[in-house]
């Protein structure tokens, strides 16, 4: 058809509307994607949301650029410059549904199986083994968020994540109870992780309290689990920007409300915090 847009087509698109930051294609595990970068310094793995890099992600990349550090944001899935919104502020349930269906039927993802860590995991260890080497620094950090929330515990497998967090993480979808209080890693990376959270690892997660997609029962897995390595930022619904579409869900982006003296700001600053310590140290 005349108006169809070949994939290759929207990622440069991307590339015009996302113009301060730089892209490159990496490959890993025979798997090739588009990546996004902006800044300098040691390397922050931005996973992304549904419906993936939308114009509040690249904010989020921006600030961690801005307090000395690199953004490094895969495109793993949907339009990598589409807001989440339609022109009258409603969800665009069409951008919503093209991300999410192809990743919730492709083996890289695994959105309901328990005690597993999702494929795709890999080829981002693989990534942030990469960014470190280019980047430097003592280590690198990642921030997952809703689908890919978990994905940074489960990369905290590798000595070189110094800074996993979780925001809103709604992997597997807590459709029965057993769902609801576990969360998408392995037990074998569980191990690893909590063995790590021993020896000084710090684990943020973020979600508000009222957040289906993130239930309650989750973060308390995480503390049973992690242990007092686990610091858990649980913000009040009515702290969520009220002119964002759909129920308080995205912490960093979408209902964050950027003033000072607000949960949700200070929810982001405590996020940036642990990045200047673990990654900017000197020592």
């Amino acid at each position: 058809m005349a108006n169809e847009v070949h994939p290759a087509d929207e990622v440069h698109r991307a590339s015009d509307v996302l113009a301060d930051f730089t892209s490159r294609d990496f490959e890993a595990l025979g798997k090739r994607r588009t990546v996004f970068e902006i800044g300098d310094g040691p390397a922050v793995i931005v996973i992304t949301e549904m419906p993936g890099i939308t114009p509040a992600v690249a904010d989020f990349a921006r600030r961690v650029a801005a307090i000395g550090c690199t953004a490094v944001m895969p495109h793993l899935f949907g339009d990598p410059w589409r807001a989440p919104t339609t022109g009258s502020n409603r969800p665009d349930v069409g951008a919503f549904m093209r991300s999410i269906v192809p990743a919730c039927i492709s083996r890289e993802f695994h959105v309901l199986a328990t005690g597993t860590t999702s494929p795709v995991v890999d080829w981002l260890r693989e990534l942030a083994r990469d960014a470190h080497g280019r980047c430097g620094g003592p280590g690198v950090g990642a921030v997952g968020m809703c689908f890919t929330g978990g994905f940074a515990l489960a990369m905290a497998t590798d000595d070189r994540l110094l800074a996993p967090v979780l925001s809103q993480p709604s992997l597997p979808f807590g459709i029965t109870k057993g769902r609801r209080g576990s969360i998408d890693i392995s037990p074998d990376d569980l191990a690893t992780v909590r063995e790590r959270c021993g020896a000084g690892l710090e684990v943020i997660g973020l979600r508000f309290e009222g957040d289906k997609l993130v239930p309650p029962e989750r973060f308390e897995f995480l503390r049973r689990e992690l242990g007092e390595a686990f610091v858990a930022i649980e913000l009040p619904d009515d702290s969520a920007n009220p002119e964002a579409p759909n129920p308080p869900h995205s912490v960093l982006t979408e209902h964050l409300v950027d003033e000072p003296g607000e949960p949700t700001r200070a929810a982001l600053d405590r996020v940036l915090e642990l990045f200047r310590s673990r990654l900017l140290t000197t020592a």
